[in-house]
This record gives C-alpha cells, sequence and structure tokens, in this order.
C-alpha cells in the first residue's frame, strides 16, 4: 500500500481516484462514490470510520 508516515494512503497512486469537472467537488473516489471539497478521499475515509482507506488499489504503470 502506498501510505505516509501518518498512515494516510496517497490518492494519487490510486486507480479509484478521479479529478472532477466540478470545482466545487474537485477530488472524488470511484470505489467509494463520493466527492470531496478540497481533501483527499482517503483523509476522508479515515476522518468517518478512523481507519486508513483499505480500497486503494496502484494505479497500473505507478511506482
Amino acid at each position: 500500500m502506498s501510505q505516509d508516515k501518518k498512515g494516510n494512503v496517497n490518492c494519487y497512486k490510486c486507480k479509484y481516484f478521479v479529478v472532477t469537472w466540478n470545482p466545487q467537488f474537485p477530488r472524488s473516489c470511484s470505489f467509494f462514490g463520493f466527492k470531496t471539497r478540497g481533501e483527499m478521499p482517503s483523509i476522508a475515509v479515515l476522518n468517518s470510520s478512523g481507519a486508513p482507506c483499505g480500497a486503494f488499489e496502484k494505479k497500473p504503470g505507478v511506482k
């Protein structure tokens, strides 16, 4: 898994991370089906569940 020192998942390396057309909700997680205003979806998952995102799957071709 691609986590930083605090245990947060790096959404940029996840295949479910999406940049949306909506400037009010620019980031999205296609696995969980929600959009965020500015924070990374993995942070929203951590804040709501208390656990790191378990849906992370590395994008093909990402080191």
